[in-house]
C-alpha cells in the first residue's frame, strides 16, 4: 500500500497534466480566439487586438499554458467574464448548496438501492423481484427532466406540500431540497438497483452460500453477514464513480428549483459562453475523477483482505 500509493498519485498528476493541456488547446486554440467571444461579434478589429493584448492571448501557446498550470496551482481560475467576481469565489460559494442537495439524495439513494436490491435478490424470480424489476426498468426509461415537471406540478404547484424553487442555509433550506433529493433518489434508483441485483444474484450462486444454507442459516443472515460484505468490490465501483457527482450536484435539478450551486452556475457559463467558469468546472470535475479512481482503489485493499494493491 505504501509503495502503490506514491505510484498511483504519479500516474494521475502524469494523466491531469494531459487533461490541462486538453482543456487548454480546446477552447484557446481549437475554438479560436477568445477576445472574439468577450468583445462580442459586432467589435472592430482594433477592439480585438486591444482585448487580445491587455488578456494576454496574443502571446504564444506555450506561454499562455504555463501561465494557466501557474493559476491552476494557485486556485486562480481568473474571472468570469460575466459576472466580473473570481471563478474560485463562485465555487465556494455555490459548493455548500450544491452539497446540501448532492449528499442526502447520495447517502440515501445509495442505501434504498441496496436494500432494494437486496430484496429483489432474495426474492428472485418470484412476484417481488419481478415487480422491483419492472419498476427499476420504468425508472430508467423516464428521463431526469419528466421526473422533475411530474413532481413539480403534482407535489408543488397542485398539492403544495413543497417550494416549487428556492434554498435557503441550514435547517430552513429541508422544505426546499427534500422535493429534488426524491427525484434525484428516484432518477437514479432503477439503474443502481439492477446493478447491485446482478450482482448480489452472482454472489449468492457461489458454494460459500450454498453451505451457509446447508448450515441451517435463514437468508436474511446470509445476504446482510456475508453476501454483501463479498459484494463490495462492484458496490463500491458503483458508489465510488458517483461521487464525483457530488461537487456539481445535478444540472437540472438545480437549474429548475432554483438552487445557487455549481449545477446551476455551470449551466449559466454554458449559454453565457463564460469560457473561465467552464474551464475551471471542467478541470475540478477531472481532477475529482481521478480522486475517486485512486480511493476506489484503496478502498478495494480495505474491505476485502483478499486483494493486494501491488
Amino acid at each position: 500500500m505504501i509503495s502503490f500509493l506514491p505510484r498511483r498519485l504519479l500516474h494521475a498528476l502524469a494523466t491531469l497534466f494531459g487533461i490541462t493541456l486538453l482543456i487548454f488547446a480546446l477552447f484557446h486554440w481549437v475554438g479560436g480566439n477568445p477576445a472574439i467571444r468577450m468583445v462580442g461579434k459586432n467589435a472592430t478589429v482594433e477592439e480585438i487586438a486591444r482585448v487580445s493584448r491587455q488578456m494576454g492571448f496574443d502571446r504564444p501557446f506555450w506561454t499562455q499554458y504555463l501561465d494557466y498550470l501557474g493559476d491552476l496551482v494557485r486556485f486562480d481560475f481568473g474571472r468570469s467574464w460575466e459576472t466580473r467576481q473570481r471563478v474560485s469565489e463562485m465555487i465556494l460559494d455555490g459548493l455548500g448548496p450544491s452539497l446540501s442537495l448532492a449528499i442526502p439524495a447520495f447517502l440515501l439513494g445509495t442505501v434504498v438501492a441496496l436494500t432494494v436490491a437486496l430484496t429483489a435478490a432474495l426474492y428472485r424470480d418470484r412476484w417481488p423481484d419481478r415487480t422491483l424489476v419492472m419498476l427499476a426498468i420504468a425508472g430508467m426509461s423516464v428521463s431526469m427532466l419528466a421526473f422533475i415537471i411530474a413532481a413539480q406540478y403534482l407535489f408543488a404547484f397542485r398539492a403544495g406540500w413543497f417550494p416549487i424553487s428556492g434554498w435557503e442555509p441550514g435547517l430552513r433550506g429541508v422544505p426546499f431540497l427534500a422535493l429534488p433529493v426524491g427525484i434525484w433518489i428516484a432518477a437514479s434508483l432503477g439503474s443502481a438497483v439492477r446493478f447491485y441485483r446482478a450482482v448480489f444474484i452472482e454472489e449468492m450462486r457461489k458454494e460459500y452460500v450454498l453451505t451457509a444454507r446447508a448450515k441451517g442459516l435463514a437468508w436474511p443472515r446470509i445476504l446482510t453477514r456475508h453476501v454483501l460484505p463479498n459484494a463490495m468490490i462492484p458496490v463500491l465501483t458503483h458508489v465510488v464513480m458517483e461521487l464525483p457527482m457530488l461537487f456539481t450536484g445535478s444540472l437540472l435539478l438545480e437549474n429548475f428549483f432554483g438552487i445557487p450551486g455549481l449545477g446551476n452556475m455551470s449551466i449559466n457559463a454554458i449559454n453565457a459562453s463564460d469560457l473561465p467558469v467552464i474551464k475551471a468546472m471542467t478541470f475540478i470535475g477531472a481532477v475529482l475523477y481521478l480522486g475517486a479512481n485512486i480511493l476506489g482503489d484503496v478502498l478495494y485493499a480495505v474491505v476485502d483482505p483478499r486483494v493486494r494493491v501491488s
